[in-house]
């Protein structure tokens, strides 16, 4: 059985920093894209990173230099580390694993930052 586990969400205040962890099991780990998707209540899903399988990353533009994704695949685990939060980054957070036409999502976790 695939699972995708979050963890990290929560509540923080703008200009603070959190981390999300996620951790698979049940695919072969390694050469999954890993990324972090978001989204904002009445908004469409974003992408808002990914670290290939080749350990190359890609960021949305909104959060360039604020957003660390980064992958540990002797321990299943994709993690990001987000710095200067702001109130646009709310919404909940989804980790997602792909590998050609396997598409994987986690539940989901909220992360609320305040004004």
């Amino acid at each position: 059985q695939v699972q995708l586990v979050e963890s990290g969400g929560g509540l923080v205040q703008a200009g603070g920093s959190l981390r999300l962890s996620c951790r698979a099991s049940g695919i072969t780990f390694s050469i999954f894209a890993m990324s972090w998707y978001r989204q904002a209540p009445g908004k469409q899903r974003e992408l808002v990173a990914t670290v290939t399988s080749g350990m190359g990353t890609n960021y949305a533009d909104s959060v360039k230099g604020r957003f660390t994704i980064s992958r540990d695949n002797a321990k299943n685990t994709v993690n990001l580390q987000m710095n200067s939060l702001r109130p646009e980054d709310t919404g909940v957070y989804y980790c997602n694993a792909k590998f050609v036409r396997n598409n994987y999502w986690g539940q989901g976790t909220q992360v609320t930052v305040s004004s």
